[in-house]
C-alpha cells in the first residue's frame, strides 16, 4: 500500500468529534488493545435499537443520548451514571449509556487515538444483521504496523449480539466483502453487481440511492475528522426519497472513488473536501428532531 506517513499520522491524533477532553483521564485505564477496548466500550452503551435483547426498555429521555455528537460528552455520560466506577467496570444493561453503532465506533477511535494509534470510523453497510439485506452500519478501523493494513473493527458486537445475529466471523477482523464501506456500495450499484434498494435500514424500512449517497457523505467526512451522526444532513446530501440527478451522481461517483481507497487519494479528497457540497458546515441538520444544530 502506498500510504503516506503524513497521512496516516494525523488519524493518530484526537479529532474535533475524538477528543476525549476532560474526560481523558478515564481512558488510562482501558485496555491497550483494539479488542480489549471493544469489549469495554460494550459494557458502557447500549444500542437504542437492540435494547429488549438485554430486558432493557429505554424511556424517551434515555434514547437523547443517541444524538451525542462529541466524545467527550458520551464519555462525560457514561462518568455519571450511578456508582462513579471506572470505564473497565461493565454497567448493568439498564443503566448503560443509549447510543447505535457510530457511538460504539467513534469511542473506539478516540481510545485508539488517545494511544497514538491510527484509527478512523467508516460508514456504510454491513450483511450481517438480515439476510440479503446490507444494513446501515459503522465501525472503526486502525492501522497494524505488523500487518501494514487497516484491521476492520465491529465494536458493538458483543456476545449477545453475535449469538442475536448469528456472526460467524471475526469482529475484531471484520471481512471487507461483510461490511461495505459507502463508497463500495455506491460502486457496486452503479456496476449492476447490487440492488440499491436492499441497501438502508430494515427498522424504518427505508432504502435506495438516497441512503447509499447519504452515508457516502458521512463517511467521507468521517475521513477527514468530522465523524457525524447517522441522520445529520448538509451539503449535497439528497432528501429521504429524493432521486440524484445526473450531475450530483458524478459527484458521488467521484467521492465513491476517492473515499474507497483513501489512502492512496488522500490529496484529491483534501482538495474536495473545500467543495461546498461536501465540506461540513458549522451548522448541519438533525433529520430525527428536524432542526439545525452545531457540530
Amino acid at each position: 500500500m502506498n500510504l503516506d506517513r503524513t497521512n496516516l499520522s494525523r488519524y493518530a491524533r484526537p479529532g474535533r468529534l475524538t477528543s476525549a477532553g476532560s474526560s481523558a483521564p478515564l481512558l488510562d485505564a482501558l485496555p491497550s488493545d483494539p479488542a480489549g477496548i471493544a469489549r469495554t466500550i460494550q459494557g458502557l452503551l447500549i444500542h437504542e435499537h437492540i435494547a429488549e435483547a438485554y430486558e432493557v426498555t429505554l424511556t424517551d429521555d434515555e434514547r437523547q443520548t443517541v444524538h451525542l455528537r462529541p466524545a467527550d460528552a458520551i464519555l462525560a455520560r457514561i462518568a455519571d451514571t450511578p456508582g462513579g466506577q471506572p470505564l473497565t467496570v461493565p454497567r448493568p444493561p439498564d443503566q448503560r449509556v443509549a447510543g447505535n453503532c457510530r457511538h460504539y465506533s467513534l469511542l473506539l477511535v478516540t481510545a485508539l487515538r488517545a494511544r497514538g494509534v491510527p484509527a478512523r470510523a467508516r460508514c456504510g453497510f454491513g450483511d450481517y444483521f438480515i439476510d440479503g439485506r446490507y444494513e446501515d452500519h459503522w465501525v472503526a478501523e486502525y492501522w497494524s504496523p505488523e500487518q501494514l493494513r487497516w484491521i476492520m473493527v465491529d465494536a458493538q458486537l458483543d456476545e449477545r449480539q453475535r449469538e442475536l445475529f448469528g456472526i460467524d466471523f471475526d469482529t475484531t477482523d471484520v471481512p471487507r466483502d461483510r461490511f461495505l464501506v459507502a463508497g463500495e456500495a455506491w460502486a457496486r450499484c452503479r456496476a449492476g453487481e447490487a440492488d440499491p434498494d436492499t441497501f438502508g435500514l430494515s427498522v424504518v424500512n427505508e432504502g435506495g440511492w438516497w441512503w447509499i449517497a447519504s452515508n457516502l457523505m458521512r463517511d467521507a467526512a468521517a475521513l477527514h475528522g468530522v465523524e457525524l451522526l447517522p441522520w445529520d444532513a448538509w451539503g449535497a446530501m439528497p432528501a429521504p426519497f429524493e432521486k440524484i440527478d445526473d450531475e450530483r451522481a458524478a459527484f458521488f461517483d467521484e467521492l465513491a472513488r476517492l473515499t474507497r481507497e483513501p489512502d492512496e487519494h488522500a490529496d484529491e479528497l483534501r482538495l474536495l473536501y473545500a467543495d461546498d457540497r461536501l465540506n461540513v458546515p458549522a451548522m448541519v441538520r438533525n433529520e430525527v428532531r428536524d432542526r439545525d444544530e452545531p457540530v
